[in-house]
């Protein structure tokens, strides 16, 4: 063998162990780096792999099921599923509340059967007597002798004796509300009998005395021993619940 033959033989071996130790190099490169394949490049999200799912498909890499695994932290939004629960109880709760309320307000509504009804005959009792003064002044006083509070008239519509008409009542006797009676209170009204000048007309004397309520019944009154004189002078006060107030007109 000719020694150019055997230059050209050991120069392309050399040249062969070369390259193949340039693709080894390169081989390792590849794997130190992580470098994709070109398949699994082309097989990834254009996201990445952070955009997929927790519990991907089986043939996700360890990296993205470590990152699904923690994903798994997201159970704890199961307790926001129960926060959501106590809002709904909360929400129930305020509700049962509210309408609470408005069984209390509809309760409150019933307060109209607090408001006294009118007295009557049966349940009041009237007596008249002699005021010591003014002269020629009767005091009539009304009892509520029954289990509830009632309402007086507003003034006695008195009838004495046989008298075709009752007495007029002196306005400025008003009150700014009518007279009502618990249970065993007494209510109050002044009568003027007659004149004490003698100026009256038509004068009479009698013995019986009716005052009617405003339910129809009739109260029948006993006067003072003797009877009184009455005349055309005749007037009667409001209702009051003092006897000062009763006697001052």
């Amino acid at each position: 063998m000719s020694a150019r033959r055997i230059t050209r033989t050991r120069l392309f071996a050399a040249t062969t162990v070369a390259l193949a130790a340039l693709s080894l190099t390169a081989c390792e490169g590849d794997e130190l780096t992580g470098s994709p394949a070109p398949d699994s490049s082309a097989s990834a999200s254009p996201d990445g792999n952070s955009a997929r799912p927790a519990g991907g498909a089986k043939g996700d890499t360890d990296s993205t099921g470590s990152t699904g695994s923690s994903g798994s932290n997201g159970s704890n939004g199961s307790n926001g599923s129960a926060g959501t629960g106590s809002d709904k109880a909360s929400d129930s709760g305020s509700g049962s509340a509210s309408g609470a309320g408005a069984g209390a307000d509809n309760s409150s509504d019933g307060s109209d059967s607090d408001v006294p009804g009118k007295c009557s005959a049966s349940d009041v009792r009237i007596t008249a007597a002699n005021a010591p003064r003014p002269i020629n002044h009767l005091l009539l006083t009304a009892v509520n002798t029954g289990s509830k509070t009632c309402a007086l008239p507003q003034y006695p519509a008195a009838r004495f004796g046989e008298a075709q008409s009752v007495p007029p009542v002196a306005e400025s006797s008003k009150p700014q509300s009518l007279t009502t009676l618990a249970p065993g209170e007494s209510g109050y009204a002044g009568v003027r009998l007659s004149s004490g000048d003698g100026s009256g007309e038509n004068g009479y004397e009698t013995t019986t005395l009716t005052i009617p309520f405003e339910d129809g019944s009739i109260a029948r009154v006993k006067l003072p021993s003797g009877g009184v004189y009455v005349d055309t002078a005749l007037t009667v006060t409001y209702w009051q619940t003092s006897v000062s107030n009763a006697l001052e007109y």
